[in-house]
């Protein structure tokens, strides 16, 4: 389906351009609202943002339009995107709309919905509100206007829930944790989430000034964990995302834990709690190490494209409950309906209790191969896929890897990026064949 406004996770951009505008944003909330009310009842939406201060513009236009359409608002505030989606099936609400651009820097924004049941919306929903956005607007008359109200306690209630999620014979008492909201919508959520279970709570990252979200925290900044871990004496440290969706992890001795290695722990301790665990779900990304080492412990592994809507996607069908990707988005669906970065801590957390083992005992021979991963930027209008160059080099590179490695060349689905993979047992030969494939989409 080709879009014009929704990529990979929402509508995505820099404020001020084209769509991250006001204009554009009452435009899209009357759209939606026009879907919403195609049973005739007038529906309820929750919206919830992270802490960029271009969050307060955006939500007043959605709110505007919204309201035009005869569509009713409760505003969350601050919630991290996870917790939006929760509260929206928990109150029997319509819709859930997060105002975020979850790890991009704070001059961008971006808008993503969640259906009544708390599940990531299908592209065909997406085409519905782009067929209207194309549409004349039909503005309610005074009668017909939606109305708009805070709602209470929308932190709290979504903590409890967090907390819920957490094995009721386990406490986190004599654990000491490093908790890194990056600034954004976790700020919070998650410390208090951490020391209600009993931890010894050290945050960093949770100082929003509207200005400073992913600036040198969170997931996607990890340093700055691994720092406060080894001077704080922590035993481990989590890392979210600006919207509270991601996940890094680090232990005391620094070491750094991808989604994929968290993916495999959740896994096994599903296994050894004597649950049954058919198959997981990961990305065309995720590492082969871990495919193997699933494989050989009798747990099916099937790829998704990347996007963590996709791994839902696959799960659902499949009926299945655990999947992610390295990058930190994972999925438990026998705990929540999307990627929880809090709820995701708590269960690789849970399994290192329960084992009385260290994670790094939990992925003894689960080896990674080295993966190198090239974004090379786009030019406007540049047509990758037409790129000879790049097609020649691609096979020459496949021929030379065969069995002992793999190559993924794919578009961001949120910048004008083209990322180049190149995965192998050998590191140096993986970065040697990734830099000639950037090269190659670099001359094209």
């Amino acid at each position: 389906m080709s879009r014009t406004y929704f990529g990979t996770d929402g509508i995505r951009g820099t404020v001020g351009q084209a769509p991250i505008t006001p204009d554009f944003m009452l435009r899209l909330g009357h759209a939606v609202g026009r879907v919403l009310k195609t049973g005739g009842r007038r529906p309820t939406v929750l919206i919830g943002k992270d802490t960029r201060i271009s969050g307060y513009m955006l939500e007043s236009a959605l709110e505007a339009g919204f309201a035009s359409a005869g569509v009713d608002v409760l505003l969350s505030g601050p919630l991290p995107t996870p917790g939006v989606a929760y509260l929206t099936r928990a109150l029997r609400l319509d819709l859930g709309v997060v105002i975020s651009a979850s790890h991009n820097p704070f001059g961008d924004n971006g808008v993503k919905f969640f259906s009544a049941r708390g599940e990531k919306l299908p592209d065909e929903w997406e085409a519905r509100v782009e067929a209207a956005l194309a549409e004349e607007p039909r503005w309610a008359d005074s009668a017909g206007l939606g109305k708009a109200r805070r709602l209470d306690d929308a932190q709290g209630r979504y903590t409890e829930f967090c907390k819920s999620t957490f094995g009721n014979d386990l406490s986190l008492k004599g654990v000491k944790v490093v908790v890194d909201a990056a600034h954004g919508a976790g700020y919070l959520v998650a410390p208090n989430v951490f020391h209600e279970l009993g931890a010894d709570v050290v945050s960093i990252g949770c100082a929003p000034d509207g200005y400073n979200i992913n600036a040198g925290f969170g997931a996607t900044a990890p340093a700055a964990l691994v720092k406060a871990v080894q001077e704080q004496g922590a035993e481990y440290g989590v890392a979210l995302d600006g919207d509270a969706d991601r996940l890094q992890l680090v232990d005391r001795q620094g070491r750094l834990y991808n989604g994929d290695e968290l993916l495999y722990v959740m896994v096994m301790d599903r296994l050894a709690q004597g649950q049954s665990v058919p198959g997981a779900v990961g990305t065309l990304m995720t590492n082969m190490a871990v495919e193997l080492a699933l494989q050989a412990r009798g747990v099916d592994f099937v790829r998704a494209k990347v996007g963590d809507r996709y791994v839902l996607e696959e799960l659902i069908t499949r009926g299945w409950q655990l999947g992610g990707e390295g990058s930190g988005h994972l999925l438990a669906l026998d705990r929540h309906t999307t990627g929880d970065g809090i709820i995701s801590a708590l269960q690789v957390l849970q399994a290192v209790i329960r084992s009385g083992r260290t994670l790094t005992d939990l992925l003894d021979g689960v080896q990674l191969f080295p993966q190198v991963l090239i974004n090379v930027r786009l030019q406007p209008g540049q047509d990758w896929k037409a790129n000879g160059r790049l097609a020649e080099t691609q096979q020459a590179v496949t021929e030379e890897l065969q069995a002992r490695g793999r190559v993924l060349i794919r578009a961001s689905g949120t910048e004008p990026l083209l990322r180049v993979m190149v995965e192998a047992q050998d590191e140096p030969l993986a970065r040697r064949c990734a830099e000639r494939l950037a090269e190659a989409v670099r001359a094209g």
